[in-house]
């Protein structure tokens, strides 16, 4: 069984590739409850790293993925996504 799980430090890169803005992984895990927008990510850089999420796994990733407010919130949803399909 293929086990496929988005961490923070991916998050964190799909972030400064699709959206151009640099980030820790540590501080994106401490800060995990922390609104999107506290990073300097909108809902366009969201909408970028849902397009490469999707490009990566082959699979669309539910509308609710691109209004997600926070890293973990979006985490948790791609994951059990991601978790649905393997």
């Amino acid at each position: 069984m293929i086990t496929t799980e988005v961490t923070f430090d991916e998050l964190a890169a799909l972030m400064k590739k699709a959206a151009g803005i640099t980030v820790d992984p540590q501080e994106l895990k401490q800060s995990a409850e922390s609104p999107f927008d506290s990073f300097g990510l909108d809902s366009l850089g969201l909408l970028g790293i849902v397009g490469e999420l999707e490009n990566r796994y082959g699979r669309s990733l539910p509308p609710d993925s691109e209004r997600c407010k926070t890293p973990q919130e979006f985490l948790d949803l791609v994951n059990s996504t991601l978790k649905a399909g393997a």
